[in-house]
């Protein structure tokens, strides 16, 4: 059973991204539901799924040491009561540096279990060349699915 419960899928994504950014596997695992129909695709990388697969690269890529900031933007959230799905653009600069680089972009699934909310899909690829800003249309509030 997993240690920390995650009130709201907003909880659980915050989770992620500390753990993303600090490289602590533990905390990255506690996000992700124990399943083996869990789905991480990293930028350029294969599918993989299962849980085992999802902790391995975790575990690889952390093992770097290189540590991230992230800051997220343009969040389009679409929820509902077991499900809430939210794409972002990941901006990521490594540790040290000033300005990030291109934009990832990210879909991250959460899904309402007993022990809380659970990522069950990352999918993060890079962005096309951005616009600029005042080409940029507004942004979107959350959806609520029925």
């Amino acid at each position: 059973m997993k240690k920390s419960v995650f009130g709201s899928p907003q909880e659980a994504e915050a989770a992620f991204y500390e753990a993303l950014e600090r490289g602590d596997i533990d905390a990255m695992m506690e996000v992700w539901a124990d399943d083996e129909e869990v789905v991480c695709i990293h930028p350029g990388g294969p599918r993989l799924t299962g849980y085992e697969a999802v902790l391995k690269s975790w575990a690889q890529i952390f093992s770097s040491g290189q540590r991230l900031r992230i800051q997220i933007s343009h969040e389009v959230v679409l929820s509902g009561m077991m499900l809430t799905v939210h794409s972002v653009h990941e901006n990521i600069a490594a540790q040290g540096e000033q300005r990030p680089g291109q934009p990832v972009v990210a879909t991250n699934a959460y899904l309402r279990t007993a022990d809380g909310w659970r990522m069950i899909v990352h999918h993060a690829s890079p962005a096309p060349a951005m616009q600029q800003t005042s080409d940029l249309a507004p942004a979107v509030g959350p959806k609520v699915l029925h």
